[in-house]
């Protein structure tokens, strides 16, 4: 039976379970692998499964990074995984470097460690790549009742809400009903959000293919892009999530800056199911 060395970690709470793809190998089934190490009950438990694999241009680039989500979906990027990514690089010595390149599906990432201790990477600082407006103030229907959001791209797709006060909102109900909804061809990731102040938003989380997580880093980057450009806050955004806050930035170029933590959970050695 094969057996997979792994490392769980979280940013803010997003937890992924991390394979080291330099030097482990997979099953070639990453769907079937996604859903059962990705399991709560049953397998180590976590959002996803997130492979950290050489590049494919090893001249310019640090790592190649493919994210599963719980249900086995391949994502295109993941905001707090990435981050967890720059920290297992850093602290496993892959690069002796502290700014990285990494290729994902959605371009090539950034990420740059921006604060150490005991010589393990804590805090991590990520161009996320440009914030792309699809829509604002779209309109859909959901079980007869319209809904107002604002479709935005982070590489990977989102619908941003703005409510008066989150503890009036079915989360799992609205979620999983906005994730499917036909305009959306490939699915959405769904932000409700809850605004403070100019400098501070209250979200939560839908996220395609894992349902309710307590952060999701691509999500609160393209909430700030889509507050910022309605001009309900300012272009420097504290988001507190379930799991911690994360530090975004909307950049006059609209590059989007994310900054926040990343922490070990545990190690182990999993094994494949036949």
């Amino acid at each position: 039976m094969q057996s997979i060395k792994f490392t769980k970690m979280h940013g803010a709470g997003n937890d992924y379970i991390f394979v080291n793809c330099f030097k482990e190998k997979v099953p070639k089934n990453l769907t079937q692998l996604a859903q059962e190490i990705s399991s709560r009950h049953f397998g180590v438990g976590g959002d996803g499964l997130i492979l950290i694999m050489p590049p494919e241009d090893k001249k310019k680039n640090d790592a190649r990074m493919r994210i599963f989500n719980l249900d086995g979906s391949e994502g295109e990027i993941c905001g707090n995984g990435i981050r967890c990514v720059a920290k297992y690089i850093f602290d496993n010595k892959i690069s002796s470097k502290k700014q990285y390149q990494i290729e994902t599906l959605a371009g090539i990432i950034k990420p740059k460690i921006v604060a150490t201790s005991r010589g393990k990477a804590t805090m991590i600082e990520v161009d996320m790549g440009l914030g792309v407006i699809r829509e604002l103030n779209k309109d859909i229907v959901i079980d007869g009742k319209r809904i107002t959001g604002h479709n935005i791209s982070m590489g990977n797709p989102h619908f941003v809400i703005f409510v008066d006060d989150l503890n009036d909102i079915d989360f799992a109900s609205l979620g999983a009903k906005i994730e499917r909804h036909p305009f959306f061809p490939k699915k959405t990731n769904v932000e409700f959000i809850q605004l403070r102040n100019r400098k501070e938003i209250i979200m939560r989380v839908w996220e395609r293919g894992s349902g309710i997580t307590l952060a999701c880093g691509t999500g609160a980057c393209a909430s700030v892009v889509a507050s910022n450009a309605l001009k309900l806050t300012d272009n420097e955004v504290t988001v507190h999530l379930l799991g911690g806050a994360l530090q975004i930035k909307v950049e006059k170029d609209g590059h989007v800056i994310k900054t926040g933590p990343a922490e070990v959970s545990f190690t182990g050695e999993y094994e494949v199911k036949d």
